[in-house]
């Protein structure tokens, strides 16, 4: 979640949105973007149906034309006419394109960051500010690397400590961060084979494991 200047920006729906938001206790999400169209950022998006009623139009979800696709067969209900439904029976949406082009979003310019998923699927980053968000991604290609120079934070996917087909390791994620130098990197889509302490003592200073309901100030 975001605070952008005028209101919060959501990356991603995932399956257990309704706990995460009740955790932190966000009362309202004023957007969606989306990194990719896979269940476990997509298949929470019904939990969406209340906040129309406190912004007085549809939630805007900002994402690709492959993610698009995604929600108009999984949520197909969604964009039908309504047959005799009452308020709030299914969330009201606006899907909104984005490419890999700078988009204004609730007052912030946010930038999308292509990167690679695997040998076959394309997913994207996001950088506001001084601060990115690269989940879900084994490959940063140059083009890619040159939005992410010059960082305070950045939010890394490093999933397990043996590589992977399509997630970074601890170490492909430590040498990225070492080539892009940002002030910080916290490693986020970590599995249950990272102990948070213990790996957490065995990386370099300024690298973290980031963990659940962790605030980290926009710049």
């Amino acid at each position: 979640m975001l605070g952008l200047p005028q209101g919060n920006l959501l990356i991603d729906t995932p399956p257990d949105l309704r706990q995460q938001l009740l955790r932190e206790q966000i009362g309202l999400v004023d957007a969606v973007i989306y990194t990719h169209d896979h269940a476990d950022h997509v298949f929470g998006l019904d939990d969406l149906r209340l906040f129309p009623f406190y912004l007085g139009h549809p939630v805007p979800l900002y994402c690709s034309e492959q993610v698009e696709a995604r929600i108009l067969r999984s949520f197909d209900y969604a964009f039908r006419p309504p047959l005799n439904a009452h308020a709030g029976s299914v969330p009201q949406l606006e899907i909104r394109p984005i490419t890999e082009q700078p988009v204004e979003i609730l007052g912030a310019t946010i930038t999308p960051i292509p990167l690679r998923h695997g040998p076959h699927f394309n997913v994207f980053g996001f950088r506001v500010g001084n601060v990115a968000y690269c989940t879900d991604t084994n490959g940063i290609e140059p083009s890619s690397m040159d939005l992410l120079q010059d960082l305070d934070v950045l939010v890394l996917d490093a999933l397990r400590y043996r590589p992977h087909g399509t997630h970074f390791s601890v170490g492909e994620a430590l040498e990225v961060a070492h080539r892009l130098k940002p002030r910080r990197t916290l490693l986020t889509h970590v599995c249950h084979d990272l102990e948070h302490e213990a790996t957490c003592e065995q990386l370099p200073p300024g690298i973290d494991v980031a963990y659940d309901g962790q605030q980290i100030q926009l710049t």
